[in-house]
């Protein structure tokens, strides 16, 4: 097949290195056209020839290095994705014990253009029944193009299409002019996300205290295993003494049943144990 710009076997497996390096991904071979088209948006933006010399490039400024990761990470999503999370997450929130100075913590750990953290705000905000429940959502992600998108809280009407009409009219304010066709997710709904760059892979985590839900949803479909269990085993500490880990529909952690227990429809408890309890104190 003629391709546009030059890309060997080797430069695939240095993009493959790359990436597993920076963020963890696991590209298997059945990526490779989709790694050309990605990245063939960066040489035209440089005006390259070639991915060996694109990747040159990139090992020589760091300022590339987000631009990389943004174009090979993918940000599927959707409002209410697997809405039987919202359902008993709702659940949790009314039995917790909660206050405005002891708020429930949420953490949406792979947030993209902001959709499933918007609907973890409409969740709280239904559930208490007020716009200001206690509550607090961290929504972060790799990715800062898909970031700037969630911070905006704008969306096509095709996006917000399954939406039911009355969640529609209540969080939502319809675009006019040259807005027509999009709608903003109200500013009484956005004070309750906090969006920040995030990359699971950072060698610290900033986060003190910890959190009543952490939603980390296909996303570990792209890590290896040895990846995943690393991830898990960090997010353990950080879940309270309910706390529970929301992960997405094919998800499985068999292999970290000494960090997680499956409580059915992808929702997993920490296993405590006496080591747990005395390393997290």
């Amino acid at each position: 097949m003629d391709r546009e710009f030059v890309f060997r076997n080797e430069d695939f497996e240095r993009i493959r290195d790359l990436i597993r390096e920076r963020v963890g991904i696991s590209l298997t071979d059945k990526k490779r056209d989709l790694v050309y088209s990605r990245i063939a948006r960066r040489l035209r933006a440089l005006g390259l020839s070639e991915f060996s010399g694109y990747l040159d490039f990139l090992e020589q400024h760091e300022d590339e290095a987000q631009d990389f990761i943004n174009a090979l990470t993918t940000n599927l999503t959707s409002f209410f994705r697997e809405s039987h999370h919202f359902d008993y997450l709702s659940q949790a929130m009314q039995v917790a014990q909660v206050t405005p100075k002891k708020p429930f913590q949420i953490w949406s750990s792979a947030c993209s253009t902001g959709e499933e953290a918007y609907s973890l705000a409409m969740t709280a905000i239904e559930t208490f029944g007020r716009w200001d429940p206690p509550v607090r959502i961290l929504a972060t992600d790799v990715d800062t193009h898909v970031l700037e998108h969630a911070r905006a809280g704008i969306y096509g009407m095709e996006r917000l299409e399954k939406l039911p009409v009355e969640r529609l009219r209540q969080f939502f304010n319809k675009g006019r002019g040259s807005r027509i066709g999009s709608a903003r997710i109200r500013p009484e709904v956005q004070q309750l996300v906090t969006f920040r760059p995030f990359n699971l892979l950072m060698p610290q985590w900033p986060f003190k205290g910890r959190f009543d839900a952490i939603f980390c949803r296909n996303v570990m479909i792209y890590f290896d295993k040895p990846t995943q269990y690393k991830i898990l085993s960090r997010f353990h500490p950080l879940l309270s003494e309910q706390g529970l880990l929301y992960a997405g529909h094919s998800e499985s952690f068999q292999h970290a049943a000494d960090l997680f227990r499956s409580q059915g429809q992808t929702i997993f408890v920490p296993v405590r144990t006496a080591h747990s309890v005395r390393s997290n104190a």
